[in-house]
């Protein structure tokens, strides 16, 4: 029974790193958090905060509120639009303190239990934590804490941090955190709230993103600043690595408890999580994406008639390589946004149509043409097959595709859901091979020091001291991953500021 209860355990809490299906070409969204201190419409304001952030998970959105001592939560399946409006559950979200969450699972079932924020009765009172990230020995440390007696109520690793603050014996909240962070490892960006506290904080290596913002007397913390603009909220700074920031009606307090240990902050926040109009690491998403399709066409260009994207992640990239490569731009591929997650699944005789639910050739525009598909980046290629064949079809004369990021050769265990390493296209085919199998005329990807260059390095990767946690295209993970390696070892900050390891 214990062996069936772990392997239960394993699979619940890795499985959904893994979650694509074979008709999606895109790597999934993480999750996004908000929180507000001190503001009497703090649920609605939650509410568009999250709305915000709606990219960054669309399996399940939460809020959970405070008025003095007494909580009041309300999660759901589903879409924020569709579960918090003014005159339904909004309205029963009382107190100037929220925090939200939007989901997409990457470790945990999805179900409702799952949902955040999480909330426990603790001996000094309530707490809500929303988490965006993923812990890399959660697994270890939930067997550990169930040997003691700890019952569980989800599968998701979050719910190992509420267990960690609550067996803490230090004196105030911040101080439990502080201790029950010093027992996690991977990457994470955690907003939680006391009865009268708002807390934000970054992993040491500020892997998972993490913004400071103000309204009017309230401080505002979010995953992004596009969640602080829809609110009218001025960006103040982001939470730094390794940061503690702890806001109560006397203000805020920044602490940081941790070794001192340079950032690594993830890089696909730029390549694909983040949305364009938002500023991450002081710089606009959106240009940077442009940048990448600079770079692209200056290491790879072919002449051709005209540059697509790939809706909708491909099109700042494909704006810059037209710049660049002085090549006319065109919206040749037409993306249709009402296509939900839910829509009905067709028969298995007409499932072929497959791709053309959400994407559809603009046939006169393309016919005859040399074209130039830009994609923001390849997973598995399912989709990117279908894409150049729906080309094909459209009587396209030359299909030449670009990829605005590295080959992906390695999985995410920091709450990016990837495939399996055998199951990512780039991981055990050469870039010829990959041209054959999406059946292009060419196949070109941005080089890793063109990535570097795009953001502001011109000397390219530090191989000594990498800018960003980059293992996607490396292999070089910035932590300890000891529920993947089966290792039960307690996680140590020393190892930080060691040498990364590749994926052995």
């Amino acid at each position: 029974m214990q062996s069936f209860k772990n392997a239960f355990l394993a699979r619940s809490l890795s499985e959904n790193y893994h979650k694509l299906t074979s008709n999606e070409h895109q790597i999934r969204d993480e999750c996004g958090a908000f929180g507000i201190m001190g503001h009497p419409d703090a649920a609605t304001l939650t509410a568009l905060g999250l709305q915000a952030l709606q990219h960054r998970g669309q399996e399940a959105a939460g809020i959970v509120t405070v008025d003095g001592d007494r909580f009041y939560a309300e999660r759901r399946m589903g879409l924020v639009r569709d579960n918090f409006t003014k005159n339904s559950v909004i309205n029963r979200l009382c107190g100037n303190i929220a925090v939200g969450h939007v989901r997409y699972s990457t470790t945990g079932e999805t179900a409702m239990r799952n949902v955040q924020p999480l909330f426990a009765d603790m001996n000094f009172g309530g707490l809500s934590l929303a988490h965006n990230g993923n812990l890399t020995n959660a697994l270890a440390i939930r067997r550990e804490l169930e040997k003691t007696g700890a019952i569980f109520q989800s599968t998701t690793d979050t719910e190992t941090i509420l267990h960690l603050i609550a067996q803490s014996t230090k004196a105030t909240v911040v101080d439990k955190f502080v201790e029950a962070l010093f027992k996690v490892n991977g990457a994470y960006a955690l907003i939680g709230s006391s009865k009268d506290q708002l807390i934000g904080v970054r992993d040491p290596l500020g892997i998972r993103p993490l913004v400071l913002g103000r309204l009017g007397e309230s401080y505002v913390l979010a995953s992004e600043t596009c969640a602080l603009d829809i609110i009218g909220a001025n960006f103040i700074r982001e939470i730094e690595n390794g940061e503690l920031v702890s806001i109560t009606s006397n203000g805020i307090q920044s602490l940081k408890p941790f070794p001192p240990i340079k950032e690594r902050p993830c890089i696909f926040e730029y390549i694909y999580f983040a949305r364009p109009d938002s500023l991450v690491g002081g710089k606009s998403v959106y240009e940077c994406r442009k940048n990448f399709g600079r770079e692209l066409a200056k290491e790879s260009h072919v002449e051709a008639d005209m540059v697509i994207p790939v809706p909708d992640s491909g099109v700042p990239a494909a704006i810059g390589y037209a710049e660049a490569s002085k090549t006319p731009y065109e919206l040749g591929i037409i993306r249709n946004h009402y296509v939900g997650r839910t829509f009905i699944q067709p028969q298995q005789s007409i499932r072929s149509f497959g791709v053309k639910l959400k994407h559809n050739a603009n046939a006169s525009l393309i016919h005859g043409k040399k074209i130039i598909l830009l994609d923001d980046s390849i997973v598995r290629g399912t989709t990117s097959v279908k894409i150049v064949r729906m080309m094909r079809e459209a009587g396209a004369k030359e299909v030449h595709f670009r990829v605005a990021s590295p080959p992906i050769t390695h999985p995410d265990f920091y709450g990016i859901d990837t495939p399996n390493k055998d199951q990512l296209l780039a991981s055990s085919n050469t870039c010829e091979e990959m041209r054959d199998h999406l059946e292009a005329d060419s196949l070109s990807f941005l080089s890793i020091s063109g990535l570097y260059r795009a953001l502001g390095h011109p000397a390219g990767r530090d191989d000594t001291i990498p800018q960003f946690t980059d293992h996607c295209f490396t292999g070089d993970y910035p932590t300890t991953l000891e529920d993947r390696d089966g290792k039960q070892a307690e996680f140590q900050l020393s190892f930080l500021s060691s040498p990364t390891h590749p994926e052995g």
